[in-house]
């Protein structure tokens, strides 16, 4: 939960699921990584010299920016030879450009025998992303696969940084459903959303549309998203303590709604996904991610889910012509573990 609300300051409650970018490395001079699922070699100075954007393979702008970042706050300028293996879908609103720059910042962090604590990593990982890409993301992908709690959501105070677990009950499946139409927040939709929400924080006179008032947000579609969907997150992490999965299903739905209709990055696609998601017996569903294409992500009952899952791609499918896919996802602890050799 939390859609657009992290680069407001708001409120998020979202988790790692079991999927790893998972970086081997050793020391060396050079910044020089290769992936086994993409292609190119990217070799950079460890000092973080290199202007991010022009380096190439372009996944090496994302690498090329934690360098930077990280050398900003003071990384000793040791190199890794590295080789990048990853299982996170590119493209799904997953949150795979997270994934690499926590790898890689734990592994130049580990390297260099250098620590500046998990919020601080994630900071850096987030501005990263910016430096080498020019999207503005916000903090929650970062810091949620440097904090997660295995079982658990995380519910994160994006203003504060403040994070405290959420369990999801065992019971309760959570699945993402990709609907077969990536998404590129590099496209510039994303960007256009975020500079038009600091725009109207300006003209508001707030910091952040997080500060909006209710007569502010019911005048201003952008406020009126993040103040509800603010609240959506709060009702969300109370109805999955209490188990109270009709709840948190319809929150989800609202979500969704509001995305659509206040924020405007849904897609017809997305839409008809959440809307067969629950045709087929899922307590809700909402994009996640950006938007613009890519995943959402649903509740359902445990011995469920799967049937659920396959009957809405199935009728999904036969609508579109579209080959929707199935990510079945296990609540996980963060994936930010530095494993040395032997």
């Amino acid at each position: 939960m939390g859609g657009h609300t992290d680069y407001n300051e708001g409120l998020v409650l979202p988790l790692a699921m079991d999927r790893c970018s998972v970086l081997a490395a050793r020391p060396d001079e050079l910044v020089r990584v290769r992936s086994l699922e993409l292609e190119g070699l990217l070799e950079i100075p460890a000092d973080g010299s290199a202007e991010p954007r022009s380096v190439g393979p372009s996944w090496g702008r994302y690498v090329a920016g934690v360098v930077s970042e990280l050398a900003a706050r003071g990384r000793p300028a040791v190199g890794i030879d590295a080789v990048l293996a990853s299982d996170v879908p590119i493209g799904a609103g997953l949150s795979s450009s997270a994934a690499l720059e926590v790898a890689v910042a734990l592994a130049l962090a580990g390297v260099a025998k250098w620590d500046i604590g998990r919020v601080e990593l994630a900071r850096a990982c987030r501005a990263g992303e910016e430096r080498g890409t020019g999207v503005p993301c916000g903090i929650m992908d970062q810091l949620v696969a440097l904090a997660a709690v295995d079982g658990a959501a995380l519910l994160v105070d994006c203003r504060s940084l403040e994070t405290t677990a959420v369990p999801l009950p065992s019971s309760l499946a959570v699945f993402a459903v990709h609907c077969g139409v990536s998404r590129a927040l590099a496209s510039g939709d994303y960007a256009q959303r975020r500079d038009a929400c600091a725009a109207l924080a300006r003209e508001l006179g707030i910091a952040t549309l997080r500060d909006a008032t209710p007569e502010q947000a019911r005048e201003h579609a952008l406020a009126r998203h993040v103040v509800t969907e603010n609240a959506r997150v709060l009702e969300a992490a109370e109805a999955l303590r209490t188990d109270d999965r009709v709840r948190v299903g319809q929150v989800f739905l609202a979500s969704h709604a509001s995305l659509r209709d206040d924020m405007g990055v849904t897609t017809p696609e997305l839409d008809l996904m959440v809307e067969e998601l629950v045709a087929s017996g899922a307590y809700g569903a909402r994009l996640t991610g950006g938007g613009f294409g890519g995943c959402v992500v649903a509740v359902a009952d445990a011995d469920r889910a799967i049937a659920i899952a396959e009957t809405a791609m199935r009728r999904y499918r036969a609508q579109t012509s579209l080959e929707p896919t199935l990510y079945e996802c296990r609540p996980f602890g963060h994936g930010g573990e530095l494993a040395e050799p032997g």
